[in-house]
């Protein structure tokens, strides 16, 4: 992005190739789409990501039902955290069979993982279900879409922008290429008649 200040110094230098110019136009182009074109396209992202995490987050709650359960026995201890250090951290869960109803009426029994660190018969803890009681996955929550599409929104801005100065890169490594190239002809057709007598040398 040097080339960018330079811009105006070799407006009418005497010494400025057309390929310095085609360079610091290169560079201001490209400044051009990575202050615009990567913002707009990071928002476009998003704002798209975001309208359709946020359509499934709708489906899912319309389609997943919150219902309590409650602990029969408790299947085994391997499923249950034995280090405190490590079970600290996160939510303790237990192998149980429990009963529950769906929100169709219809009753059930089956092995859940319950949200008990000592789950006992008769413990009440929820669980998620579809209509007919069939267990689902906790439905994704709006705060979580929303940051997925920011951090969609922010990969495609990036990308965008690395895609810009990929370019730009490339493109002046073939400028270079190609004048040292022309450098190289012009020294083969002066090269040979150095030191000669009589070539004006």
């Amino acid at each position: 992005m040097r080339a960018i200040s330079g811009l105006w110094r070799w407006r009418h230098n005497p010494l400025r190739r057309g390929t310095d110019l085609a360079e610091a136009w290169l560079a201001v182009a490209a400044l051009v789409l990575l202050l615009v074109a990567a913002p707009v396209a990071g928002v476009l992202v998003g704002g798209i990501a975001d309208d359709a995490l946020q359509q499934s987050v709708r489906e899912q709650h319309r389609h997943r039902h919150r219902v309590t359960a409650t602990v029969v026995q408790e299947l085994d201890r391997s499923g249950r955290d034995s280090d405190p250090q490590v079970a600290a951290g996160r939510v303790a869960r237990s192998r149980v069979v429990a009963d529950w109803r769906a929100p169709d009426g219809s009753r059930h029994r089956g092995p859940v993982l319950a949200v008990l660190n000592t789950p006992h018969p008769g413990d009440h803890f929820p669980i998620w279900t579809d209509v007919h009681g069939g267990m689902v996955a906790r439905p994704l929550d709006s705060a979580t879409a929303t940051t997925h599409a920011v951090l969609a929104g922010f990969g495609t801005a990036m990308l965008t922008g690395g895609l810009v100065e990929g370019g730009r890169q490339l493109t002046v490594r073939r400028m270079v290429r190609r004048r040292y190239d022309r450098w190289g002809q012009a020294w083969d057709r002066a090269g040979p008649d150095w030191g000669r007598t009589g070539t004006g040398s």
